[in-house]
C-alpha cells in the first residue's frame, strides 16, 4: 500500500472508529444491522476497516459503507469521500449506451466528437445524486447533479455530460460547473435531442484515481415542459440516487418510475405518500436510466 493510500485508509479508519463510539454501537451489532438490510460484509472485514488494516474497496463494500453512513446517523459520503483514490477499480462491467435506441446513441456518438471526447467515455461514475426541483406549474426548472468519477484506463481530463430528450427536439439547456472543474466546450446536435458540455477536471486523473464534481441544468424561457425527469448510466455504480422535489401547489396525481437498460423497459407506479417529494435509490445499477414522470388530474 503506498503512502497516500495508506493515509486515506488511516483517516478513514479513525473516523469510522469516532462514528461507532459516537452512537454507542458494537460492531456485532452493525454486522446485524447490515444484515437486516441484505449486506453480507463479515465481521472480520468490519474489523479490518475499523483497525485500518483494510479499507472498502469493490461495489459490494460500497453499497455496506453507504448503509454504515446511513446507519450511523453521518452524512451521505462522510466516510466514502474519505477514502480518495482505491487501489484497483473493481468489477467495471460492460460499458454500453443506456438506452435502447440506435439513432439516439448515433447522435450521441457524434457530440462526443465534437466535443473531442473519446466514445465510449473511458471514465464511470461510481456515486451519483441528482436533484430536480419542480416548480409551480408541475414543469421541471433546475438540476443538480453530484458525482465521484473514476478513470477506468489511462488519464482523463474531461467527461462529457449530456442532456437527452429523446422524441423531442428542444432548445439547450443551460449546464454550467458548480464544482470541480469547468465548463471546457458546449455542443448541441442539429437533431435538437443531445445536447452537452465538456467538463473539464481540476486535476487530470489516472486511473484508478477519483474526483468529486458538480454541475447544474436550468431551462430557459420557452423551453418546453417537462414532467419528467432521471439519470442515465453508462456502466454500473455503485449507488444512483434521484431525488424528485414538488412545489407544494403542484403535488402530481400520477407518478410512473421508468426504469430501463439495454434489455427493455419497466414501469411501476409510485405514491408521494404525503411527501412532497421522493427518491429512488439503486445499487450496484447500470447500465440503464432510472427516473419518474408525472401528471396532473385538472389538465395542467
Amino acid at each position: 500500500m503506498d503512502s497516500g493510500i495508506r493515509r486515506a485508509a488511516d483517516a478513514f479508519a479513525g473516523s469510522f472508529r469516532d462514528a461507532i463510539n459516537a452512537r454507542g454501537l458494537t460492531l456485532a451489532r452493525l454486522h446485524e444491522l447490515l444484515r437486516v438490510r441484505g449486506n453480507s460484509v463479515s465481521m472480520a472485514t468490519l474489523s479490518y476497516w475499523r483497525s485500518g488494516a483494510r479499507r472498502p474497496e469493490g461495489v459490494q463494500s460500497m453499497a455496506a459503507l453507504s448503509d454504515i453512513e446511513e446507519l450511523l446517523g453521518l452524512e451521505r459520503g462522510a466516510l466514502t469521500t474519505l477514502l480518495g483514490a482505491t487501489n484497483r477499480t473493481g468489477p467495471l462491467g460492460p460499458n454500453q449506451f443506456p438506452l435502447d435506441e440506435e439513432e439516439l446513441e448515433l447522435a450521441v456518438k457524434e457530440a462526443f466528437a465534437a466535443l473531442g471526447a473519446e466514445y465510449p467515455d473511458t471514465s464511470r461514475e461510481l456515486t451519483t445524486h441528482s436533484v430536480t426541483d419542480v416548480d409551480e406549474a408541475g414543469n421541471v426548472y433546475r438540476s443538480l447533479t453530484r458525482s465521484i468519477v473514476q478513470s477506468t484506463v489511462g488519464t482523463v481530463d474531461a467527461i462529457p455530460f449530456l442532456e437527452l430528450t429523446p422524441g423531442e427536439s428542444t432548445p439547450a439547456p443551460m449546464i454550467e460547473a458548480v464544482s470541480g472543474g469547468r465548463i471546457a466546450a458546449r455542443y448541441s446536435h442539429p437533431n435538437g435531442e443531445v445536447h452537452g458540455v465538456l467538463f473539464e477536471l481540476e486535476v487530470p486523473l489516472t486511473a484508478p484515481e477519483t474526483a468529486m464534481v458538480e454541475w447544474s441544468v436550468e431551462y430557459p424561457p420557452g423551453y418546453p415542459p417537462q414532467r419528467e425527469t432521471g439519470h442515465a448510466l453508462a456502466r454500473q455504480s455503485r449507488e444512483l440516487l434521484v431525488w424528485t422535489r414538488f412545489h407544494p401547489d403542484a403535488l402530481p396525481d400520477r407518478i410512473e418510475e421508468r426504469v430501463e437498460t439495454p434489455n427493455g423497459a419497466e414501469t411501476t407506479i409510485l405514491d408521494l405518500g404525503g411527501r412532497t417529494s421522493i427518491h429512488q435509490v439503486r445499487r450496484a445499477f447500470g447500465p440503464g436510466a432510472l427516473g419518474i414522470s408525472w401528471s396532473y388530474d385538472d389538465g395542467r
